[in-house]
C-alpha cells in the first residue's frame, strides 16, 4: 500500500543506479522478495511511501567463489544460498530447509534477512559463526565490517541513511559448522532459539570456537564467554559441563510467546551438548530418534 501522492516506484537495473538514487532518497523502502515488508502492508496497513524494487539488479544476485572466499550478493535468494551451501556447509543448508516455505525461500533474499535486523533471522547466526564480513554501500562509498558488528540493538544496525547491504563474504574453510533450530513447529515457523557452532578440534583439543545465536538477545549475537570457556580445552564432557554457566554471562534472554527465558538458556546449553554427542557419532537428530 502506497499513498495516492507517492511518486512512481524506482526500478534500478544496476547496483550503481540503486546507490545513486538511494543516496538522495534515504527514507525510501528497498524491496527485494518482500516476504517481510509485505506483512507491513497486509497486516500493519503501513504506507511505504517511496520504494525501489530491486529485482532488476542482476549484479546484486551474483555468487563468486575464489580460493579464499565466497562472495554472496545481497539479492541472492535463500533458495540459491541453500543450494550452494549443500556441498560446502551442509548443516547450514539443512537448517535453511526450515526457513519458511519453498515459496518464501524462492523470494526471500540474504540481504533482506540481514538488513531487516531481526534477532530471530535464520541466516545471521550461521554467517557470524563462519566469520562473515558484511559489505555496505552508500553512493560511491563502500565499507566492510564483521557481520556481528552490524547489529547494535533491537532493530538498530550500523547503517547510515542511504546505505544498503551490497554483499556478504565468507572465508573458505573446512566444514565444522553445526546449526540447530528450535521452534514450536518443526516446519515454516520462526525460531525460538537458533544456535550455530563452528569449532576446530585438533588432537582432541578445541583450537578455535565461533558460536552465535539468534533468539537469545535483541540481536544475533556471539557467545564469547562460551567460546572462551571452550578454547584451548579438551573437547570432553568435563569441558562442556564447565562451559555451561558461561551461557548466562553471554545472554539474558526474554520470555515471550515462543519460549521463556529459562527455557531458552537451557535449550542453548543442550545445543552444546548435542554438538558434543554428534562428535561421538551418538544419534541426536529427531528423525533418527522419533518412532
Amino acid at each position: 500500500r502506497r499513498g495516492a501522492d507517492s511518486p512512481p516506484a524506482f526500478r534500478p537495473a544496476t547496483a550503481d543506479a540503486l546507490a545513486a538514487w538511494y543516496e538522495t532518497h534515504p527514507d525510501a523502502t528497498l524491496i527485494a522478495g518482500a516476504t517481510d515488508i509485505g506483512l507491513w502492508v497486509t497486516k500493519g496497513l503501513q504506507d511505504l511511501g517511496q520504494v525501489a524494487f530491486l529485482s532488476g539488479c542482476a549484479d546484486l544476485t551474483r555468487i563468486e567463489v575464489t580460493e579464499t572466499e565466497i562472495r554472496l550478493g545481497a539479492g541472492v535468494t535463500i533458495a540459491r544460498l541453500r543450494e550452494m551451501m549443500r556441498a560446502r556447509h551442509p548443516h547450514f543448508a539443512r537448517m535453511l530447509t526450515r526457513f519458511g516455505s519453498a515459496q518464501v525461500r524462492a523470494a526471500a533474499t540474504l540481504g533482506g534477512n540481514i538488513a531487516n535486523g531481526s534477532p530471530i533471522g535464520d541466516s545471521p547466526p550461521a554467517l557470524i559463526a563462519l566469520g562473515a564480513t558484511l559489505h555496505l554501500r552508500q553512493g560511491a562509498r563502500r565499507r566492510s565490517l564483521p557481520l556481528e558488528d552490524f547489529f547494535l540493538d533491537y532493530r538498530k544496525q550500523d547503517r547510515a541513511p542511504g546505505e544498503f547491504v551490497e554483499a556478504v563474504t565468507i572465508p573458505r574453510q573446512p566444514d565444522n559448522l553445526r546449526c540447530y533450530k528450535l521452534s514450536k513447529r518443526r516446519d515454516q515457523d520462526i525460531s525460538a532459539v537458533l544456535g550455530c557452532f563452528n569449532l576446530t578440534v585438533r588432537a582432541g583439543r578445541v583450537e578455535t570456537a565461533r558460536i552465535a545465536f539468534g533468539g537469545m538477545a535483541g540481536i544475533p549475537k556471539r557467545a564469547r564467554a562460551v567460546e572462551a570457556a571452550l578454547t584451548g580445552q579438551p573437547f570432553a564432557q568435563a569441558t562442556i559441563e564447565a562451559a555451561l554457566p558461561a551461557f548466562a554471562s553471554d545472554f539474558q534472554p526474554m520470555s515471550d510467546m515462543r519460549a521463556s527465558a529459562g527455557y531458552r538458556l537451557r535449550a542453548a546449553e543442550n545445543m552444546l551438548w548435542r554438538l558434543w554427542h554428534e562428535s561421538r557419532n551418538d544419534p541426536t537428530d529427531i528423525d533418527e530418534l522419533a518412532p
